[in-house]
């Protein structure tokens, strides 16, 4: 008969996997980020589209390049969300490979420690994105201010 693992073995393999449980609230975190700014980006997209019809002249260069920006956005969001899940599903699968480790007595450490180190490369990804998509939303505010400026000095 073979050995089934212990109460304090089970509970064991359950304190080793909360820390990734709560890495899986900090990676929904992000994604819902995400989901939040790519909402932003189509919405506004969408009004641009609906004024490109009426625009002409500089108000339409203006629409076509801030349209052009929240196309770039709308991929790093996709990017994001994309890495963000796939850190997610790693952490998961990190998980029940911990489960299956205790339950079978079996020595996965080279997997758990792969598992891991992937999950954490995917994560810098998702920050990587989430950073670059921020900075392009940021830089995208001066669109149309250089002829603001010379009328107002305080925009």
């Amino acid at each position: 008969m073979q050995n089934l693992p212990s109460i304090v073995d089970i509970s064991q393999a359950i304190q080793l996997s909360v820390a990734p449980v709560f890495l899986l609230v900090g990676i929904a975190g992000f994604i819902n980020a995400f989901v939040s700014r790519l909402s932003r980006v189509v919405d506004r997209s969408r009004h641009l589209e609906g004024l490109l019809q009426e625009a002409d002249g500089e108000a339409r260069e203006d629409a076509l390049r801030e349209l052009c920006i929240l196309d770039r956005r709308a991929r790093l969001v996709y990017v994001g969300i994309t890495l963000g899940i796939a850190t997610a599903l790693l952490v998961c699968i990190l998980i029940v490979t911990m489960f299956v480790e205790a339950f079978l007595g079996a020595n996965h450490a080279l997997l758990v420690g792969g598992l891991f180190v992937t999950a954490m490369l995917s994560l810098i990804g998702t920050l990587v994105a989430f950073l670059r998509e921020v900075f392009l939303a940021v830089t995208s505010l001066t669109v149309g201010r250089s002829r603001k400026l010379s009328v107002d000095p305080e925009c």
